[in-house]
């Protein structure tokens, strides 16, 4: 490494120690200051009306948390309403229709079995009896005969006569729904779990649109149930005994428009931007999600109480914290708020379970920005739990890893340009969407946890300055070495296994490729800091931190040396004469034609087309693969780049770009520019 680089290195590898005191000092207030037991019972309340999950009582859940957000003190308190109504979009997200049920069951009513094996389920004992947005039977209930449609794939069901029966699936219906409902089916069974091991616990489907997540606008209604794995393992002995089953289903639902409601509040800041932390609301269980909920309104609780008692001083930016229906509502604020949004430094998604101690699987992982968008946040967050985790007794691990769509971390898109990283653990005993997701299996210790790390995050972004910005700044360039050394090392040793000519200077190419893809990503990390600086002195800013990014690059060119030495060892003791010659793989010169230009924010769940209707193309809803590369299209990149970014972040695949946004500019979802 050239001399300036060890010079800059040393600078990194301190300065931490330096700064960390400070942030130290934050989160010993913190650990005096967090009141467990207070978000306990406030996780408690939140899943005593959020399991029933109905929308009068997920605004029964705003209700509860604009009153809980009063009593902490917390300001600018209000409950939103974004329309329910299965027409207004956010983004390309159809907000779904409102939703509620008062009395359901499922029973057995042929062949004749024990009087106590009869019931398959109530609602008012088992709320995820039920499906969300499930339809409604006649008064008298429906008697139909039930039907096994396996693994309810598209190519199997269109085999059977499902026309006025019952239809068992062993994977989630939610996929089938539109296919059931064409084909006459009187409902759906549920027989789908994530843990078979929980015999009596029950699946909560919660995805039961036509044409993806939630109900909307001209959708089917359909009844549907969701049993246990011990009521499976009976309805399929007396199928096998007897050749024939009956059920009687009774459902009192029903959709409208209605509101689907959610709450905020904040922390008052000395300027006008905020820092957000966001987690949902209106699922049925108390890790996913009332300990998200409990955790941030007590983060934000200790935070004011530290404030009012001048244990802490004011922070510099708000800290608001948003409670909602997990990304119809949070898209909702988003396209609502689009000012408050742009003055969003940073956020913090609280979607995870707190679960013991005890168990393996249930420590902290953090899951990081999209490279899209790859931000100081990232060091930072690592950084603040490094501080945090090691000082417990007994010491906790945690874990980082790459961004994953599938909750409300959307904000990094970069069309939206809010950085956000989600801590997420496991809840040990796998109870995600079940029934067993109770508020007994949450440990204080890891609810603690999370508050407190929840509060340190929010807190110091929403404190920093410029000197903080600096040392941010720092945090991401060391990193930023780090990765660079791995991504070389991880390379390395890919050459030292070539065998030929064509494989190494393949493998050298991709090195190459790589390095280089390293080096602007952690180039942008260092460079977000700028973000907390004020606008006018951001240009100064970016010349201060300029001897970081000549570090990384240094470091960048020592490390390619390393991957070129490699290299040339390997050709020798191969035997090539002609040493090697790094080779790329020929480009797709119809992507590179193709400049995407993206007309809204947000992913694309293609929720206004049937299934059938897509030309084989998939739902952008959740698929990281498609999500990445959405959030490379910035208007200015050819697909063929966007691809390649693509690749470098996800890793291989053949799947058919092209063939995929030619689909989606021919639905009008974006445009294709010159």
């Amino acid at each position: 490494m050239p001399k300036h680089a060890w010079k800059t290195a040393a600078l990194l590898f301190t300065l931490p120690a330096l700064w960390g005191e400070p942030l130290d000092k934050i989160l010993e207030q913190l650990k005096s200051e967090v009141r467990e037991e207070q978000a306990l019972r406030t996780m408690r309340r939140v899943w005593e009306t959020d399991r029933w999950f109905t929308f009068p009582m997920i605004e029964e859940t705003a209700r509860y948390l604009e009153s809980a957000m009063r009593d902490a003190g917390l300001q600018q308190v209000q409950i939103l309403n974004a329309p329910a109504d299965g027409v207004t979009q956010a983004g390309y997200w159809t907000m779904p229709l409102a939703w509620d049920v008062h009395e359901a069951r499922l029973e057995i009513v042929e062949p004749e079995v024990e009087p106590g094996l009869r019931l398959l389920g109530d609602y008012r004992q088992t709320p995820s009896l039920v499906c969300m947005w499930s339809g409604a039977t006649p008064p008298e209930g429906i008697t139909a005969e039930l039907v096994d449609g396996g693994e309810a794939s598209e190519a199997a069901l269109e085999k059977l006569d499902l026309r006025g029966k019952f239809v068992l699936t062993r994977k989630q219906p939610g996929g089938v729904k539109w296919l059931l409902a064409r084909k006459g089916a009187a409902g759906a069974i549920n027989a789908f779990t994530e843990n078979p091991d929980l015999l009596d616990g029950r699946q909560w489907v919660n995805s039961w649109g036509d044409n993806g997540w939630a109900l909307t606008k001209d959708n089917s209604s359909l009844p549907c149930f969701s049993i246990t794995p011990r009521q499976t393992e009976l309805l399929e002995s007396l199928l096998a005994q007897h050749g024939r089953v009956r059920l009687k289903a009774f459902a009192d639902s029903k959709t409208y428009n209605g509101v689907y409601a959610y709450a905020t509040g904040l922390v008052p800041g000395s300027g006008n931007e905020e820092v957000l932390t966001l987690g949902h609301t209106a699922e049925q269980g108390a890790h996913d999600n009332a300990t998200g909920v409990a955790a941030m309104l007590e983060a934000l609780g200790a935070l004011n109480r530290l404030i009012t008692a001048g244990k802490l001083p004011p922070p510099r930016r708000a800290i608001r914290m948003l409670a909602m229906g997990e990304l119809y509502a949070s898209m909702h604020y988003v396209a609502e708020n689009t000012d408050r949004i742009r003055r969003t430094v940073a956020a913090f998604c609280v979607d995870t379970p707190a679960a013991p101690y005890e168990m393996a699987g249930t420590e902290y992982t953090f899951y990081l920005n999209p490279h899209a968008a790859s931000s100081y946040t990232d060091a930072f967050v690592l950084h603040l739990a490094g501080r945090y985790f090691p000082s417990l007794k007994p010491k906790r691990p945690f874990h980082s890893a790459p961004f994953m769509p599938g909750t409300d971390t959307f904000l990094a898109d970069p069309l939206i340009g809010v950085p956000t990283v989600w801590p997420y653990s496991g809840t040990g005993i796998h109870s995600h969407h079940n029934s067993e997701d109770r508020p007994e299996t949450v440990d204080p210790r890891s609810l603690r946890d999370l508050t407190i790390v929840t509060a340190a995050y929010l807190y110091y972004l929403a404190s920093a300055g410029e000197a903080e910005a600096g040392w941010l700044a720092e945090l991401a360039a060391s990193r930023g070495q780090e990765r660079l050394v791995a991504g070389a090392t991880r390379a390395i040793g890919t050459l030292t296994v070539s065998t030929d000519a064509a494989g190494l200077g393949g493998a050298l190419h991709e090195a190459r490729e790589r390095l280089d893809y390293l080096l602007e990503r952690e180039i942008q990390a260092v460079r977000s800091a700028a973000r907390l600086v004020p606008a006018a002195r951001r240009s100064k800013f970016e010349r201060d931190v300029e001897p970081l990014m000549e570090g990384l690059r240094a470091l960048h060119k020592d490390q390619a040396a390393r991957l070129e030495r490699t290299a040339h060892r390997r050709a020798h003791a191969l035997g090539l004469r002609a040493g090697v010659r790094a080779t790329a793989t020929a480009g797709n010169t119809e992507a590179e034609r193709i400049v995407v230009k993206r007309k809204r924010i947000g992913t694309l769940p293609l929720d206004e087309i049937r299934p059938d209707e897509r030309e084989g193309q998939p739902s952008g809803a959740w698929d990281t693969r498609l999500i990445t590369a959405l959030y490379w299209c910035d208007g200015r990149r050819t697909l063929a780049e966007v691809i390649r970014l693509t690749r470098l972040e996800t890793g291989p695949t053949d799947f058919d770009f092209p063939k995929y946004f030619r689909f989606l500019e021919k639905r009008g979802y974006l445009e294709f520019v010159k």
